[in-house]
């Protein structure tokens, strides 16, 4: 189970897990409440999300949270970065915030951070962390991809993460990171 009502996320983990002949059902599919993620680090949300999910599935759950970190804004949004989206997930409107909070800062130089947490429903989590690092450029550029992909051009590369194929994306992302992490762990 994959323990996001996020489409976006729920792709692309399923598309990390497609090589592992798994089958995947998410909770937003099977209709579960999402939990309040009080935490205060993206791998606190990722245990609170993926032990809610296994608890009232019953089936092993796999969350994620993730954001945006921005040097010049002390690590914001961070943890806070879907929020800045507002109740309506609006992503242009909290890309077009972050560029009014970052427009007089020279460092531009930010990561993505993803937790992703395993949870059985006995209680069980493992976590995983990952990074990817670039900088916000604006304006937004690409249509692939969800969140602030528009707005972040990993190191070494020109392109935003919504410009770039989504294998190739789906090669060097913070999520793929620490998915390369929970697959060592897990299925090697």
């Amino acid at each position: 189970m994959i323990a996001s009502h996020n489409a976006g996320k729920v792709r692309e983990i399923g598309d990390l897990l497609r090589p592992f002949g798994t089958n995947v059902i998410s909770a937003g599919a099977l209709n579960l409440p999402e939990p309040v993620e009080d935490a205060n680090t993206f791998a606190g949300n990722a245990e609170l999300k993926a032990l809610a999910a296994a608890t009232a599935s019953g089936r092993p759950a796999l969350a994620d949270d993730s954001g945006l970190e921005v040097n010049s804004l002390n690590g914001g949004p961070g943890i806070y970065s879907a929020r800045w989206a507002g109740p309506d997930k609006d992503f242009n409107h909290a890309m077009q915030l972050l560029w009014e909070s970052i427009k007089d800062f020279e460092d531009r130089n930010a990561n993505f951070t993803c937790a992703l947490s395993l949870a059985w429903p006995d209680g069980h989590v493992q976590t995983y962390l990952g990074k990817v690092f670039g900088i916000v450029s604006f304006p937004p550029r690409g249509d692939l991809g969800f969140g602030y992909d528009p707005v972040f051009v990993p190191e070494g590369y020109q392109t935003t993460f919504a410009e770039m194929d989504p294998d190739a994306k789906h090669a060097i992302s913070h999520r793929a990171n620490a998915f390369k992490l929970l697959v060592d762990a897990c299925f090697r």
